[in-house]
């Protein structure tokens, strides 16, 4: 007897995964998932897009990108849920060059902060001194 294959649409699969029906779509645009498709045209998932949405999910919300999350996929490392898979070779890699750009751009944004905090400091005094009226901080 043939296994049957239990196939959910987008509502479902959003309502158990927490992922939202419109980024389970752009997941499947960035070729991330591959739904089949109805007689209808409906989107149909798999328990394994169920996995695969969810893994997704925590990736992105933990800074990763849809590039990075791609190699991930590719070796296979998304099709059980992230806690029971050993890391993926490489995995371990991709997240520390993420976290390297990311605390660059927190090193930039904090020397932009410094710079605009310089000039309202400047700007303050300088309505202060023609003003003679203070300006709270």
């Amino acid at each position: 007897m043939a296994e049957e294959i239990v196939t959910m649409r987008v509502g479902e699969v959003s309502e158990r995964t927490g992922v939202s029906p419109r980024s389970l779509r752009y997941y499947e645009q960035q070729g991330l998932l591959a739904p089949c498709r109805a007689a209808n045209g409906y989107r149909e998932y798999d328990e394994l897009s169920l996995v695969r949405a969810a893994n997704i999910r925590d990736l992105m919300a933990s800074g990763l990108t849809v590039e990075d999350i791609r190699l991930s996929l590719d070796e296979g490392c998304l099709d059980r849920p992230l806690h029971t898979l050993p890391p993926c070779e490489g995995a371990l890699q991709v997240a520390a060059d993420r976290l390297a750009v990311l605390d660059k751009r927190i090193g930039a944004l904090l020397e932009l902060r410094e710079r605009l905090a310089a000039q309202v400091s400047q700007t303050r005094a300088a309505v202060q001194r023609q003003s003679g009226v203070s300006i709270p901080n």
